[in-house]
């Protein structure tokens, strides 16, 4: 069940998948010429909980560009972890750039509170 914001505010610990927003943008490219995408994952939940155990749909993910693992990681097929499963807080965001000749169709898939 999802809740909207304003029903959320004060809650303790009440949040949802919406609550987590992914964002994508094409930054400059390496000297080589493979383009890079830095990507943002942010909670945006209003109250204060922090949301953890991020998973991201990422089908067969790579990059020329070495990504810390513990920022984010393919775990299997279509199935990234954020963050090492680690919270992010209320407002607080990981980022991360990737290096690949296209950019890949990154959603949400689950996160806990």
């Amino acid at each position: 069940m999802s809740l909207k914001v304003e029903e959320r505010m004060g809650e303790e610990g009440l949040c949802s998948k919406e609550d987590i927003l992914l964002y994508q943008g094409e930054t400059a490219p390496l000297p080589n010429g493979i383009p890079t995408y830095t990507v943002q994952i942010l909670n945006t939940c209003a109250g204060s909980c922090a949301v953890g155990v991020i998973h991201v749909r990422c089908g067969w993910f790579s990059s020329a560009r070495l990504i810390n693992p513990r920022v984010f990681r393919r775990l299997s097929f279509d199935d990234c972890l954020v963050n090492d499963g680690a919270a992010i807080a209320p407002g607080g965001s990981v980022s991360f750039q990737y290096a690949n000749s296209f950019p890949y169709p990154l959603s949400v898939a689950s996160g806990a509170c």
